[in-house]
């Protein structure tokens, strides 16, 4: 018999996430002859989004729709995966490398007593046409290919890796759970308040424009906003940055912050610390604006300009108005 995929569907503001989409993909590159696919999507009023979810499925859709699973609870959603698990048992269950699936993969890792790989970043076949998962080590510094060896996996991916599926040959049988609340909860979300750095998530984000300690105040991430609205894309900082008060904590990146791989990073005032690194040097074009000619961050950066980026962003805004605007 072939092994059952099981991907955990992931909602934001009520969308899905598109990294759900890329473990999807990740899925339709391990499945082999005769295995099959499944999707969990749990959440309130995803009727929608499960019929969305159907059009990359060629399989079962389980959605668990309540407004209690609305906001993301580590014990309630677990408790929903077992409903889930009653009905398939999943060989291999693949989920976002967010801060919901680092959090639910190893609980149901647990669960089924399986192993774990964790922020996958790419994967390939191997000579008997198993599944290589390369994930990154030391902070980007080095990588390793990872195999499963037998029983039930569950997989991690880090967004922005690996492109999103497409629709599948035929969509995908929806069908309904019910949810039963637990009077055994031994704790319950009532509100999350989301600090973000404008209207794209950092995490998923094309293009992030950055900021360090060079903005030398909130107010000098004014132009980085500007730029990045223009863009589309998002505004993140340094640990330097936020540590100075000059933005929140939500919007750092690096090694104790997010770690994002857009595809254009554009870093303003930013020395390029290994800490920082560790957090976009996977990004795919990086371009360096530091009025310091021997800031170590133009030695990753396949651009770079030598300039006050209070005199560099403005002119590069006014720049892109005139071509994207």
């Amino acid at each position: 018999m072939g092994k059952t995929y099981v991907v955990v569907a992931e909602v934001r503001g009520g969308s899905l996430r598109q990294v759900t989409l890329e473990a999807l993909q990740v899925v339709s590159i391990a499945c082999q002859e005769g295995d099959s696919t499944a999707a969990v999507l749990i959440g309130s009023q995803t009727t929608k989004l499960a019929s969305e979810l159907a059009d990359y499925v060629d399989g079962k859709i389980y959605s668990i729709d309540h407004p209690e699973l609305e906001i993301y609870n580590p014990e309630t959603y677990l408790n929903v995966m077992k409903s889930v698990f009653e009905r398939v048992t999943p060989d291999v269950v693949v989920l976002g490398h967010t801060a919901q699936g680092r959090d639910l993969g190893p609980a149901i890792a647990a669960q089924l007593g399986a192993g774990q790989i964790s922020d996958v970043i790419a994967i390939e076949k191997s000579d008997d046409d198993e599944a290589v998962y390369t994930r990154p080590l030391y902070a980007g510094k080095a990588f390793e290919q990872k195999q499963f060896t037998g029983g039930a996996q569950v997989v991690t991916i880090r967004p922005n890796n690996i492109n999103p599926s497409e629709a599948a040959a035929s969509a995908g049988e929806v069908i309904e759970l019910d949810y039963a609340p637990s009077a055994s909860l031994r704790s319950i979300v009532k509100d999350v308040v989301r600090k973000t750095s404008g209207k794209v998530d950092l995490t998923e984000a094309k293009i992030v424009v950055s900021g360090g300690r060079g903005v030398k105040s909130a107010e000098g991430f004014k132009p980085l906003e500007e730029l990045a609205d223009v863009l589309h894309g998002a505004v993140g900082a340094s640990r330097a940055a936020c540590d100075a008060g000059y933005c929140d904590y939500s919007m750092q990146i690096g090694q104790t912050g997010k770690v994002v791989t857009p595809e254009i990073y554009i870093a303003c005032g930013i020395s390029g610390a290994i800490q920082h690194l560790a957090g976009m040097s996977q990004s795919r074009v990086i371009i360096a604006i530091n009025k310091d000619p021997e800031a170590p961050i133009f030695k990753v950066a396949d651009y770079g300009i030598v300039g006050d980026l209070f005199e560099v962003v403005p002119l590069l805004t006014q720049e892109f108005r005139k071509v994207l605007v």
